[in-house]
């Protein structure tokens, strides 16, 4: 037993010598030392490792793209649920009722002596034509108009008109509608909860209330982006209240475009910016019709609650004989196409339905000539959100049993 013990310590020896020349020897061979091998291991782990993590991140990206769409839907929709608003706007009256030709006369004076103190005081234009029992009141500027309507409301009822009586009234008028307008921006801004708003701003977002825009009353256009705006962003985790802030304030500009050269967005964005408002509200003012590139997500949040606020249904209306001759427009663009045989605008003229004529026009021309027919209203018609192109073709065979 001990010769066998001998025996097996010195082949031991002899194993970790052998094991010590080969290892020796295949480092000789390969040209690496041990901290170089073991590198090239560490290497191609992780070049395989990088592989595998590829493989994952392509697979979560795919999934992504496929559920990103039906969630942004899901946040839009609950938003838009979740805002239960009194949809009406009040439409901004630019006639004054005349109770009668003599009146009329009243107002025009004696040589036009009475309207014309009455627009220099005003600083509007008043329009007296043949239709009977109406003054037309016309300007830019919303607060200027209503401060002529009801002055001119005023001396009609009184029944005093001379051009120092007309003075006096106008310009009680106008310290009434000050007060007012500075009313409203505060009780729009208490109903928002936005608080440490320039005390100019307050006043700007009260001028917003005698402005509209295809019939929609602008302060309660942004009193909508501000809700909607505040929902959308707590929906991603972001900060609602901000969110809220930079929805109210991003029409601001609207509220003096007819004074200072330049468009809304921009005016907008310097006000907020003069008055001391955060990088995201400004930029929210100035980017959310993409007049300058977009630095924040909540620019994004913004422009997408001021396209809901503007395209649901009732929210902007227009006259009687533009919506009519917008609709005899549509019409006629898709009957001048060879083939057509009807044409409806249906939908509040958000959708045309067009008839062809089944022998003249295959399967593969309907689907050419409406999109040629969309195409022609994109280039020539003017008009809210889209208009839905349905062309129509069917064979109809008619036979009578006697």
């Amino acid at each position: 037993m001990n010769e066998r013990e001998r025996s097996l310590a010195e082949k031991d020896k002899q194993l970790g010598e052998l094991v010590a020349e080969q290892n020796a020897e295949l480092l000789r061979i390969a040209e690496l030392s041990m901290d170089d091998a073991r590198q090239m291991i560490l290497t191609r782990v992780e070049k395989e490792m990088d592989k595998v993590t590829a493989q994952l991140v392509d697979r979560r990206l795919q999934e992504a793209q496929e559920n990103c769409e039906v969630q942004s839907r899901e946040i839009l929709v609950g938003a838009i649920q979740r805002y239960a608003a009194d949809h009406t706007c009040d439409r901004t009256v630019s006639t004054v009722v005349i109770p009668s030709d003599d009146m009329k006369g009243r107002v025009i004076g004696r040589e036009g002596r009475n309207i014309r103190s009455f627009e220099k005081a005003t600083g509007v234009d008043v329009i007296v034509d043949d239709t009977p029992g109406v003054v037309v009141v016309s300007a830019f500027d919303p607060v200027r108009r209503e401060v002529a309507r009801r002055a001119l409301e005023r001396l009609i009822q009184d029944g005093r008109i001379h051009p120092t009586r007309i003075e006096e009234v106008v310009s009680a008028t106008e310290q009434e509608v000050t007060k007012q307008v500075q009313q409203h921006g505060k009780d729009a801004a208490v109903e928002a909860n936005v608080r440490g708003l320039h005390n100019k701003l307050i006043g700007l977002l009260g001028r917003l209330y005698f402005r509209t825009s295809y019939g929609q009353n602008m302060l309660k256009h942004s009193m909508e982006v501000a809700f909607l705006s505040q929902m959308i962003a707590e929906e991603i985790g972001l900060n609602g209240t901000l969110a809220r802030r930079c929805g109210l304030l991003h029409d601001i500009g609207k509220a003096v475009d007819h004074e200072v050269e330049g468009g809304h967005p921009q005016i907008g964005a310097d006000l907020c910016k003069r008055y001391g408002e955060k990088p995201e509200v400004i930029n929210a003012a100035g980017a959310h019709h993409g007049d300058i590139e977009a630095t924040s997500i909540y620019t994004a949040i913004v422009s997408a609650a001021d396209a809901v606020s503007a395209s649901r249904p009732g929210a902007r209306r227009e006259s009687l004989e533009r919506y009519i001759k917008r609709l005899q427009q549509l019409e006629g663009i898709a009957t001048s196409f060879e083939g057509v045989s009807q044409a409806y605008a249906i939908q509040a003229g958000r959708e045309v339905r067009v008839m062809v004529d089944a022998s003249n026009v295959d399967d593969r021309l309907s689907a050419k000539m409406a999109h040629d027919i969309a195409k022609r209203v994109e280039d020539e018609m003017e008009y809210p959100g889209e208009v839905k192109v349905t062309l129509v073709r069917e064979v109809r065979c008619i036979e009578y049993a006697r």
